[in-house]
């Protein structure tokens, strides 16, 4: 993978899509691509072919804006809650569509203005962030193993955990 430093070393990126309610870890992606543009409906699709539905909004931080997924999962009613990237004209209003955006990207846009948009967005601390947090925490630093499959079981045994945590949370409560 390609790092900050311009050189490449074995690494994996690994994805975690966590529900907001109870913080538990419903998905699990690992790869050796270091952006996350385009793995936004990817993980829709696995989470949809997983549960037999899609979640209804994708919360995700601005590293995984791709147009393209956002309009595909508008199309199959998935709200997307992802900041707008900041417009190259300075006098240009963040929210507003630009002419040529597809009415998912649109609608996107416009709600990313909104008040309620900016309170959903500000859970993503709270849960996404927060779970990956906890599983680097129980010693998901590094892997110690080599291959995506490998890396993967690794990744799926720590949200195993995540998990298994979770629910003696719930049960407590």
């Amino acid at each position: 993978m390609k790092m900050a430093d311009g050189g490449f070393r074995p690494a994996y990126n690994v994805q975690l899509a966590t529900d907001t309610m109870s913080t538990a870890i419903a998905g699990v992606s690992v790869d050796n691509i270091g952006s996350d543009m385009g793995k936004m409906r990817p993980m829709s699709d696995a989470l949809a072919e997983a549960y037999g539905e899609r979640p209804r909004q994708h919360l995700v931080d601005g590293g995984f804006v791709r147009f393209d997924d956002i309009e595909a999962l508008a199309q199959h009613g998935v709200a997307t809650f992802a900041p707008v990237p900041k417009p190259g004209e300075a006098s240009r209003d963040r929210p507003a569509p630009h002419v040529g955006d597809p009415p998912g990207v649109a609608d996107w846009r416009r709600r990313m203005g909104e008040d309620e948009a900016k309170q959903i967005y500000k859970q993503r601390a709270a849960t996404a962030e927060c779970a990956n947090a906890q599983v680097r925490n129980r010693g998901l630093t590094q892997f110690l193993v080599r291959g995506v499959e490998k890396a993967k079981v690794t990744a799926l045994w720590h949200a195993l955990t995540h998990n298994m945590v979770c629910s003696w949370r719930l049960i407590e409560a």
